[in-house]
């Protein structure tokens, strides 16, 4: 798991998160003139393939301008089912260049109802104020007009659905921007919202994809491996889970009843992989199809353990879905066997998955339904238990060869103590 940036020497609040920062380019830039800036908006920006380059670079272009530009954002909403929009920011006290994350929760708070971003990304409008004229109203105003802030407009750009990204832009020059500038700088603007709308189209897809398939296939999709039959062979410890006693509990539940445990089920089982670098890949109906590197077999076995621990600290929540009643017990089984798999598209032509096929995935799925006879929620395969640590191996129960139906040999199975 990557280690959350250190947001000093600024701060955010709880729904924003630190995903990205640039420092100050050195040397510094160079004079700019507008017609020099839109010159490369138009040319070399286009290569930039990471927005924050792209909006690193073009706010200390309008910083080396004649323009007064003292603090400088864009907003922009994504498509992603746990996650608002992005924002990048700009501070010319410390020179640095932020991309955040900004959850759904930051709709609900105070300070960005107060915000005038709020009715730029909400209805589009074109906001203006002197922030020491319009600090009685608290909020950014407020901390802008005690900043030395002498002007700040908010102007929406590119809409995407029913919300507007958005530009501010702010100065402490006296007297603000003038009329002539201010119009120089919304010309720019509505250059640089091109690059805005692709990068953020481009992030959407990728949100999309990776929601839908998985980082590590929405990544191969989005690269162009979109072709029946396009992938690659590789060796992966293939992980299959399936809940135990399904079918009765969809009998018992509503629709909305028995999704609502999925969900919760899920969220446990997948926390586990994802936190131990493993790729889900499916879900079907109540199973789980996921894939870790051939190298990660600790790490799958870990991602098992600490999966079903969390399934059990779910059913043991005395609160936990209070709108469902009767759906504990929760138990589930794992199979991890390792071997070779084809990860790519697979389909008709006009209907592809991508996903991994091949006999491991096979043998993962007929070893799982062993734990119901076996009576162990955990069963690694002798070729998955070949590729853990001595320790851990030493520490693994022999279950026995068992023959697996439509495979041609018994495989040796192995249970965690």
């Amino acid at each position: 798991m990557q280690t959350p940036l250190d947001p000093k020497p600024r701060s955010y609040p709880d729904a924003v998160t630190l995903c990205g920062r640039k420092p100050p380019p050195e040397p510094a830039p160079e004079a700019e003139s507008a017609a020099s800036i839109e010159s490369w908006l138009l040319g070399p920006a286009l290569e930039l393939d990471a927005f924050l380059d792209a909006f690193h670079a073009f706010v200390w272009r309008l910083a080396a301008g004649p323009f007064g530009i003292d603090r400088a954002s864009i907003h922009a909403g994504t498509l992603h089912p746990e996650l608002y929009g992005y924002a990048w920011n700009w501070s010319r006290v410390d020179g640095l260049a932020d991309e955040v994350r900004v959850a759904p929760d930051v709709l609900a708070t105070d300070s960005y109802r107060r915000n005038p971003l709020s009715q730029v990304i909400e209805a589009g409008v074109r906001v203006r104020a002197v922030p020491a004229e319009a600090a009685a109203e608290a909020g950014l105003m407020a901390d802008l007009a005690a900043q030395g802030f002498t002007d700040y407009v908010a102007l929406p750009l590119n809409a995407l659905g029913a919300q507007h990204n958005a530009a501010t832009l702010a100065t402490r020059r006296p007297g603000g921007f003038s009329p002539d500038t201010l119009t120089t700088l919304e010309r720019l603007l509505a250059i640089f919202a091109l690059h805005v709308e692709r990068h953020i189209q481009r992030r959407i897809a990728a949100n999309a994809l990776a929601a839908y398939l998985g980082p590590a296939a929405g990544g191969e999709v989005l690269a162009g491996s979109i072709r029946r039959g396009d992938g690659r062979a590789m060796r992966a410890v293939v992980w299959c889970s399936d809940l135990r006693g399904f079918t009765d509990l969809s009998a018992r539940l509503s629709g909305p009843e028995t999704t609502t445990v999925l969900n919760a089920y899920f969220e446990r089982l997948v926390g586990a992989v994802s936190a131990h670098r493993g790729e889900v890949l499916k879900f079907m109906g109540d199973g789980l199809l996921a894939v870790f590197p051939f190298e990660s077999a600790a790490a799958a076995l870990a991602a098992a353990r600490a999966g079903l621990a969390a399934v059990a600290r779910l059913g043991d929540d005395p609160g936990a879905l209070p709108s469902v009643a009767g759906w504990r017990p929760l138990r589930s089984g794992v199979a991890l066997h390792a071997g070779d798999v084809f990860f790519g598209n697979v389909g008709a032509p006009d209907r592809l998955d991508f996903t991994v096929i091949g006999q491991a995935v096979n043998v993962a799925s007929r070893v799982e339904a062993l734990t119901k006879s076996l009576g162990r929620p955990i069963l690694v395969t002798e070729a998955a238990a070949r590729l853990l640590p001595a320790t851990e191996r030493d520490g693994l129960l022999d279950m026995g060869r068992h023959a697996l139906r439509d495979m041609p040999e018994p495989v040796q199975i192995f249970a965690p103590q």
